[in-house]
C-alpha cells in the first residue's frame, strides 16, 4: 500500500496525507498504514518548536503577532533577559526600550536617533563625523557639527560673562556705556560729532575774526565751544603847536557785547603842560589803561613834541622834531598820535593817550554780540606844526571748538 508523507502546508497547518487516512468505521486497520501514520506525525512533531528549547530552527520563524515573554529579568549581558541571540538583530521598524539599553560594544547609526528621555553613557560616545579637540555646535539641520576653537578657558554664556584679556577684534555693534580704561589716543577711530561731546571734527582748529573799524553784530560759529577776545579802544590824537593850536581828539571806545566788555578811548593831546591820561578797561580777565602821554612843553628853542602813548600792539606816534608834524600812531594800534615840535618860543604839542586793552575767554558763547571799534582820535593842528593822529581800535577773537 503507498503511504503519503505527512507535511506542513506552507502556511503552518499541519495535513495528514497517508494513504488510509482517514479510516472507515467498521473496517480493519491495516498495520502498514497505522505505522506509517505514526511515522509521518513523529516527522512532524520534530519539525515543530518544543518550548523547553530542544530543538533548534532551521529557517527564520515569522512571527505575525510579535513575540512577547513574561520573563521581567533586566537584561545585562549577552547571557541574560528575554530575547538572546548570538547574532545581530535586524528591527525594520522602531526598538522601544522601556528602562534601560545596555550595548556593551560599538553603536553605529545609519539614520535618526530619537531619544525622548533621558540617554546615559558610562563611557565617553565617540561621534566619528566632529573634528578632535574642537568645540560642538549644531547646524542649520539640527546635526552636531565641529566648531574652531579660539583661545582658553571656559566655556562663554550669553549672560554676565567675565572674559579675560580677550582679543575681540572688529565687532558688528557694541554698547561701552559701563566700559572704563578706554584710552582716547589708541582706542578711538573716527570723528566724534557734537551730539556726543566731540567738535564733529576730524582735527582740533581754531579760527580767529578780526575787526578793525564800525560796528556790528558778532556771530558765533557752529561747535564753538569757548572764545578768547583781546580788544584796544582808540589813541588819542596829539595837540599841534604854534598860533591858534588846537588839541586833538581823545579815541573812540571799543566795546564787545551789550554792557560787557569796554575799551575807553585815550585822551587828545593838550596845548598846554598837562598830562594826557589813557583810557580803562572793564569786563575782562586782564584789564590794562592805556598809557597816559605827557603834556606839551614850553620855554625850550625847538624842543621835541611829545611822543603818544603806547599799547600791547605798539605803534604810538613820535613826537614832532623843531616846528615838525608828529607822527600818526599805528592803525589799530589804539596807541596815541606824537605832538607837534615847537618853535623857538611856543609849546611843544602835547603826545595823545592810548586806549585801554582787556583780554577775555568767553567759556560758554552767545550765540551773536554785538561790537563797536573804537575810532581813532584826530590830531590837534597849529600855526608851527600839526600833531599825529591816534590809532583806531582793534578786536580779534579766536574761536576754540574744544
Amino acid at each position: 500500500m503507498e503511504v503519503a508523507t505527512v507535511s506542513y502546508n506552507g502556511s503552518g497547518t499541519f495535513q495528514i496525507n497517508t494513504s488510509g487516512q482517514p479510516v472507515v468505521a467498521g473496517t480493519v486497520i491495516s498495520s502498514t498504514a497505522f505505522n506509517a501514520l505514526t511515522a509521518d506525525l513523529a516527522t512532524g512533531l520534530s519539525t515543530a518548536i518544543t518550548k523547553d528549547g530542544q530543538t533548534a530552527t532551521t529557517a527564520r520563524i515569522p512571527f505575525a503577532a510579535g513575540i512577547s515573554s513574561t520573563l521581567v529579568t533586566d537584561s545585562s549581558s549577552t547571557g541574560t533577559g528575554s530575547i538572546i541571540t548570538a547574532g545581530g538583530a535586524g528591527i525594520a521598524k522602531a526598538l522601544y526600550v522601556g528602562t534601560t539599553a545596555n550595548v556593551a560594544g560599538a553603536v553605529t547609526l545609519q539614520s535618526t536617533l530619537n531619544v525622548t528621555g533621558v540617554a546615559t553613557f558610562s563611557a565617553t560616545p565617540i561621534c566619528s563625523s566632529l573634528t578632535a579637540s574642537s568645540a560642538v555646535a549644531t547646524d542649520a539641520s539640527k546635526n552636531l557639527v565641529s566648531v574652531t576653537n579660539t583661545g582658553t578657558g571656559n566655556n562663554v554664556l550669553a549672560t554676565s560673562p567675565t572674559l579675560v584679556t580677550p582679543i575681540l577684534g572688529t565687532p558688528q555693534s557694541g554698547t561701552l556705556t559701563n566700559a572704563t580704561g578706554l584710552p582716547l589716543s589708541t582706542g578711538v577711530t573716527g570723528t566724534l560729532p557734537v551730539a556726543n561731546g566731540g567738535t564733529g571734527l576730524t582735527s582740533i582748529p581754531h579760527t580767529v575774526q578780526v575787526f578793525t573799524s564800525s560796528s556790528g553784530t558778532y556771530t558765533t560759529p557752529a561747535n564753538c565751544k569757548a572764545i578768547s577776545v583781546r580788544m584796544v579802544g582808540g589813541g588819542g590824537g596829539g595837540a599841534g603847536t604854534g598860533t591858534s593850536a588846537t588839541a586833538g581828539t581823545a579815541g573812540g571806545s571799543t566795546t564787545f557785547g551789550t554792557a560787557f566788555l569796554t575799551c575807553t578811548g585815550g585822551a587828545g593831546g593838550f596845548v598846554t603842560g598837562v598830562n594826557q591820561a589813557g583810557g580803562t578797561a572793564t569786563g575782562g580777565d586782564i584789564n590794562i589803561a592805556g598809557a597816559t602821554a605827557p603834556g606839551a612843553v614850553g620855554g625850550v628853542t625847538n624842543f621835541t613834541g611829545g611822543v603818544g602813548g603806547s599799547t600791547p600792539f605798539g605803534g604810538a606816534g613820535a613826537g614832532g622834531c623843531a616846528n615838525a608834524t608828529g607822527s600818526t600812531a599805528a592803525t589799530n594800534s589804539g596807541a596815541g598820535g606824537g605832538g607837534g615840535g615847537g618853535g623857538t618860543s611856543t609849546l611843544t604839542g602835547g603826545g595823545g593817550a592810548a586806549g585801554a586793552y582787556l583780554e577775555k575767554l568767553i567759556s560758554s558763547p552767545s550765540a551773536t554780540y554785538s561790537y563797536a571799534v573804537g575810532a581813532a582820535g584826530t590830531n590837534g593842528t597849529g600855526g608851527t606844526s600839526n600833531g599825529g593822529g591816534g590809532g583806531s581800535g582793534l578786536i580779534i577773537v579766536t574761536e576754540y571748538y574744544v
